[in-house]
């Protein structure tokens, strides 16, 4: 398996394993691909990664800036990250998120967070942080992940294509 940036002739494969990634998924409302689109039609893709097998895109990873309501800044938001099903459980959305971290921490950023089953996220370092909150999201769900050892006390919000249905 290869990791790597995304090109401009991965983006209909990125969309195809987004929409794979998340066709069953219990919470999910199935605009994961319209937020990778918005977020790249923004210029908001700071990081975004594919794995690819045998020249197929396999999973995608997309890391985007947040604000936080405190003033902090150089930030950014995880998410989403698909994995054809096939290919699931093998690894390759632990390589994206590796990967991409290490990436973020070269850059200079700060910290990490994201929306997503605590469990999973636990092993990478991240955790609730309650003076982190994201409106309208249980608390538990929302993670954190400090580079610095600083954590920030606000609202986070993330980019606007977070909302893209279409």
């Amino acid at each position: 398996m290869d990791i790597r940036s995304e090109n401009e002739k991965d983006t209909g494969a990125i969309t195809a394993v987004t929409m794979a990634a998340f066709a069953d998924h219990p919470v999910s409302r199935q605009t994961e691909h319209f937020i990778v689109s918005a977020l790249r039609a923004a210029g908001a893709l700071t990081i975004s990664l594919v794995a690819e097998v045998d020249g197929n895109v396999i999973g995608h990873i997309a890391f985007s800036p947040i604000e936080i309501t405190d003033g902090t800044c150089e930030w950014y938001g995880l998410g989403p990250v698909s994995v054809l099903p096939e290919y699931q459980k093998q690894g390759t959305g632990k390589a994206l998120v590796n990967k991409g971290l290490s990436m973020l921490k070269d850059m200079g950023a700060q910290g990490c967070v994201l929306v997503g089953r605590p469990g999973y996220y636990r092993k990478f370092g991240f955790k609730n942080y309650p003076e982190m909150m994201y409106k309208g999201i249980p608390q538990e769900v929302f993670l954190a992940l400090p580079f610095s050892g600083q954590i920030p006390e606000g609202n986070v919000i993330f980019h606007e294509a977070f909302g893209a249905e279409s």
